[in-house]
C-alpha cells in the first residue's frame, strides 16, 4: 500500500516533532504512574470495603 506524498510528508513531520525534549519530560512518567497506582489502590480499598463477609 502506497501513501500519497502529502500524507507521507505529514507523518514524517509528526514523527520528527516528537524528538524535542523539554526540561520536565523525565518527571511526567512518574506522575502518571503514581497517579495510576493511587487510583488502583483506591479502587482496591473500595472493593474490599464492599466485599466483606458478614
Amino acid at each position: 500500500m502506497m501513501l500519497p506524498s502529502a500524507a507521507h510528508h505529514a507523518f514524517a513531520t509528526l514523527a520528527s516533532e516528537g524528538s524535542e525534549h523539554s526540561e520536565h519530560d523525565p518527571v511526567l512518567p512518574f506522575i502518571t504512574g503514581g497517579g495510576a497506582l493511587l487510583a488502583l489502590l483506591l479502587l482496591l480499598w473500595i472493593t474490599t470495603r464492599f466485599n466483606r463477609d458478614r
